[in-house]
């Protein structure tokens, strides 16, 4: 059946081998067209292709079942680390055997779960900002850690880590921790404490130095400019330069009382630019190189009110991605008007 590429859909089959006007091969025959293919095709001229339609057979794990299920580990491990913190506030330190036995059922499946933006997705809740990040850093960390080339062991132990790194605040005034406008700045020397009253939780609570390190360290910057101790970049532990990647993520990406949280790609944007100076650059370009692939088949709301989905990244500005809106393809790389204002899940 020759049909216009507009009208293509994702699964359907190229019958014969496609070309652009020029001659240049584009796609072989028997190519199950997604829409990162149909992109490609546009982005080559190509106006009519033959297809086949293909029935797909079902996916033996339906992507809700597998959301479901990541829905309720998540809930898990939240209400989990409601309860670490209270035990930390109430005596000084926690049941380390707790926290393994919330964690290691979830960590343990992350492998499975490739599409780490839909996961972000699924944890976007203004509630419980405290409980919800801390499990947003644990599995961002053990994601970063992975795609490193840490072992499991090591993946396990940061993710641990970057869940745990901000039980401190349990020791913060919760009028401090809540307050909606800006803080003093004897407040905010009080909230900068937290990393050394976590050092000291976990020290208590765990014989593991790495993780307490993580919880004193993940303020520091690479110029000397974070907190508690202003360490610079050969004096700030490779595990806490990971969990700081993870941790500013999340805090820019939550909606916080005293914040409205921001998009994804742009955060990644700003977290790019941190990279040249603040945070170490290796973390930070695995977080991007991986996560970016992620936002290809999301729906998007464009400043300019339209719906949309991302159909590609673009390779000469990444953060700019190519979007099908309104039967047309947007390339934001040239539309610099344009933005996307916000990512949804389906």
């Amino acid at each position: 059946m020759r049909v216009h590429v507009m009208d293509l859909k994702p699964g359907d089959h190229l019958r014969m081998d496609t070309f652009s006007s020029r001659g240049l091969h584009v796609l072989p025959k028997g190519s199950r067209l997604q829409l990162e293919e149909i992109a490609k095709l546009i982005q080559h001229g190509v106006d009519y292709v033959d297809i086949d339609t293909v029935q797909e057979e079902p996916a033996p794990s339906s992507r809700t079942s597998i959301i479901q299920s990541a829905t309720g580990s998540f809930d898990i491990m939240i209400d989990g680390f409601e309860s670490i913190y209270m035990e930390a506030l109430s005596k000084g330190s926690f049941n380390q055997s707790v926290v393994d036995d919330i964690l290691q059922p979830t960590l343990s499946t992350l492998d499975k779960h490739k599409d780490v933006v839909t996961l972000l997705l699924l944890l976007d809740r203004e509630d419980n900002y405290t409980y919800n990040h801390s499990l947003q850093v644990g599995m961002l960390s053990y994601y970063l850690a992975s795609w490193l080339g840490y072992s499991k062991t090591e993946c396990y132990e940061i993710g641990r880590a970057g869940y745990l790194i901000d039980i401190g605040n349990c020791r913060i005034s919760p009028a401090i921790l809540n307050k909606p406008g800006k803080l003093t700045p004897a407040e905010y020397e009080e909230i900068k404490l937290h990393t050394v009253y976590g050092y000291e939780i976990i020290q208590n609570s765990m014989n593991d130095p790495y993780t307490a390190l993580v919880a004193l360290q993940h303020h520091e910057r690479e110029d000397g400019s974070g907190y508690p101790r202003q360490l610079t970049k050969t004096d700030i532990h490779p595990y806490a330069q990971i969990a700081a990647v993870a941790d500013i993520y999340s805090a820019m990406t939550t909606h916080r009382v005293y914040q409205s949280k921001q998009e994804l790609i742009s955060v990644l944007r700003e977290i790019n630019s941190l990279s040249f100076g603040k945070l170490n650059g290796k973390p930070v370009q695995a977080f991007i190189n991986h996560l970016m692939p992620n936002f290809i088949g999301k729906r998007v709301l464009l400043s300019t009110g339209d719906m949309g989905v991302i159909v590609m990244n673009n390779p000469l500005d990444v953060f700019r991605p190519l979007v099908q809106s309104e039967g047309k393809f947007l390339d934001l790389s040239r539309e610099r008007k344009i933005a996307v204002v916000e990512i949804y899940m389906e």
